[in-house]
């Protein structure tokens, strides 16, 4: 039970890690002040709440292993995070659209969590439910903004729901960890969140006079340690110091 509930807080702590990192390469580039700031201040929640799982996660290991461990020291394969959180910045309809996908899922995801049998993971997501709420206030006003905004802004969000939401498929489907954690009362049942996800989403982009893609194809792989080419990358520049400086500390 250990190891599936390590892997099942590494899951959870990537999705936030991986899209935390990318949030933090706009620092400075985005398009209004007051809006560079809810973006950064959107990636250190995330990078807060990694914190917290991998704090745990690392108890859970034990043979001295360090949260900085488990963020800066496993390989690609390692990493557990949809691929959707690993998706480039792009332009800004490509982040909002990113963010408002995942917010929707990980709102309705803490509020399974929290009703949780593990108290720590409970109390985590009691936390960081407060600020995924903001979260995904912040992307669905966006959202409404720019759909219902200009031509322009108008055609490239709806670009952005097109080349997107073929990952979102991934963030319900059950690893056989997540599965053996929800059969212990801890890990939350996946596919249950999808019909007020669709419900959730749809009518938001529906308001931003948007449509959602008809597909049948969609990409997974992420959450198996298969990722994208674009992980690699993100890696390489999240990896840099700990592993230029072994074992440093601030």
């Amino acid at each position: 039970m250990k190891e599936n509930l390590i892997k099942y807080i590494l899951g959870i702590a990537d999705n936030s890690l991986i899209l935390g990192q990318r949030l933090s390469e706009l620092c400075g580039h985005g398009p209004s002040l007051e809006t560079d700031i809810a973006l950064t201040n959107i990636s250190l929640d995330l990078l807060g709440q990694t914190r917290s799982y991998f704090q745990y996660a690392a108890k859970l290991k034990g043979e001295n292993t360090t949260e900085d461990d488990l963020a800066f020291l496993r390989k690609e394969r390692q990493y557990l995070n949809a691929l959707l959180v690993e998706q480039p910045n792009g332009d800004f309809a490509h982040t909002i659209v990113r963010q408002f996908l995942f917010d929707g899922f990980h709102l309705l995801f803490l509020e399974q969590l929290r009703t949780c049998a593990d108290t720590q993971l409970a109390a985590i997501a009691e936390k960081s439910i407060k600020e995924v709420k903001y979260h995904f206030r912040f992307s669905s006003e966006w959202v409404k903004r720019l759909g219902d905004g200009t031509e322009e802004s108008h055609e490239k969000m709806q670009v952005a729901i097109n080349d997107l939401w073929i990952f979102t498929n991934e963030l319900f489907l059950m690893t056989d960890a997540e599965t053996a954690m929800h059969r212990e009362g801890i890990g939350v049942d996946l596919e249950s969140l999808r019909a007020d996800y669709q419900e959730q989403i749809s009518e938001i982009v529906e308001e931003a006079t948007l449509q959602i893609p008809e597909t049948k194809y969609w990409q997974k792989g992420g959450k198996q340690g298969i990722h994208s080419e674009q992980m690699g990358y993100i890696l390489a520049d999240m990896q840099y110091m700990q592993r230029a400086y072994p074992n440093m500390q601030w």
